[in-house]
């Protein structure tokens, strides 16, 4: 059965061995929602966000984007094809970069679009000039990644999953690496592309910002979503123990 939400994972289970990391998880995204997921290490949410994207596919459960299903049973071949088309159509951002070291920040953004979209060079330079313009790096563009700070780094892995135009983006704990100063400058670009309406799945530790940006929190302890709702409902009158607890020590660790 088709899903009519934009993007939506229907029951979705996921092991490792005999640890079950992801217990039958529902959740829906409509189009242009941020939404946040927290919790604490080992509650399964950047499983779940991997899961997505078919990086960690699932042991059961079905993810859905646009109507049409990521995790589809295929043969070899024809799932590669599918996965690929599927992955343009998703921007991920991860916590460690993963810039390639050879290669310049244009050449960084560049080759998925060559590789994938068959575009030219020309319109590929384009592309990556309007992307870096976007995160405030364009006179960065013919540096080599070993030569920038980490929030320029992490600032040029967003660039180059927007340069694939994807209709979804997730980030994984994007900011976690980063020293507190650097932070600021990576959440800047995250809030502007929320002022811009990008779907966007944002596994995070930061409350003021899954406060300040986000539609919805989803917050997940063992696997399971435990609560789930309206930033101001979430964070100032949760319903369940395990999110007060969670929330309660979050809040203690930050001195807040």
């Amino acid at each position: 059965m088709r899903s009519s939400a934009f993007v939506e994972i229907k029951n979705a289970a996921k092991s490792f061995g005999t640890l079950q990391v992801l217990r039958d998880i529902n959740l829906s995204v409509e189009r242009g929602q941020i939404v946040a997921i927290i919790g604490p290490s080992g509650s399964g949410k950047s499983t779940l966000l991997r899961a997505i994207n078919e990086l960690d596919p699932l042991t059961s459960g079905e993810v859905w984007l646009e109507g049409v299903q990521i995790n589809r049973q295929l043969p070899p071949r024809q799932y590669e094809k599918h996965v690929n088309q599927v992955r343009q159509n998703i921007g991920m951002v991860f916590q460690h970069f993963n810039l390639f070291p050879h290669l310049t920040v244009r050449g960084n953004i560049t080759l998925a679009p060559r590789m994938l979209k068959g575009i030219s060079e020309a319109d590929a330079n384009a592309l990556a000039e309007e992307q870096l313009t976007k995160v405030g790096l364009l006179e960065k563009i013919d540096e080599y990644p070993s030569r920038l700070s980490g929030g320029q780094k992490q600032r040029v892995a967003i660039a180059r999953a927007l340069a694939m135009k994807p209709k979804v983006m997730l980030f994984d704990e994007a900011t976690s690496a980063l020293d507190p100063e650097l932070v600021e400058e990576v959440n800047q670009v995250m809030k502007q592309l929320a002022e811009e309406h990008m779907t966007m799945i944002i596994v995070t530790h930061e409350m003021d910002f899954a406060a300040s940006v986000c539609d919805r929190v989803i917050f997940m302890d063992g696997g399971v979503v435990v609560e789930e709702g309206p930033p101001s409902v979430l964070f100032k009158n949760p319903q369940e123990e395990r999110t007060r607890n969670f929330l309660r020590k979050h809040l203690a660790r930050n001195g807040d």
